[in-house]
């Protein structure tokens, strides 16, 4: 199972984090395919149970990318859900399960470069942890 490739689910708001993907896609930068992204309105709509569901659902790392916590469209949106990619965190710590397996990014739609290096690494998190066993300990 070496050659397994690792699923990562990524919720990108629809505005300044989508318009990075694209524009990245765009500029030639190039991301691991096999990353699933979830567009939403906003990363405050994405609720600690959608990240916790992508995990039960298989995921081996998840994360959320939003604009600039300044910066955001909805005003608070990317705190809330920086507030709740914490609570995620301290709630897969509890069950024995590696925090560093979710992750919160912020970045401005002209900052293409930042979407695929975000991409890569919670990759990188992934192979390196492994998938999660069924009990909450990775295998």
């Amino acid at each position: 199972m070496a050659d397994r490739k690792p699923k990562v689910i990524g919720f990108v708001c629809e505005r300044h984090g989508m318009e990075a993907a694209v524009l990245s896609a765009r500029t030639g930068k190039q991301h691991d395919a096999s990353v699933r992204l979830v567009e939403v309105p906003c990363t405050g709509r994405v609720d600690g149970i959608h990240l916790l569901k992508a995990f039960e659902d298989g995921a081996d790392a998840v994360f959320v990318f939003g604009c600039l916590e300044k910066n955001c469209y909805y005003d608070t949106g990317s705190i809330e859900g920086r507030k709740r990619v914490g609570y995620v965190k301290q709630t897969l710590e509890e069950a024995g399960i590696e925090k560093e397996r979710i992750e919160m990014f912020n970045a401005a739609s002209t900052n293409a470069w930042m979407f695929p290096q975000a991409v890569e690494k919670m990759v990188a998190v992934a192979k390196k942890l492994g998938p999660i066993e069924k009990g909450g300990e990775t295998q």
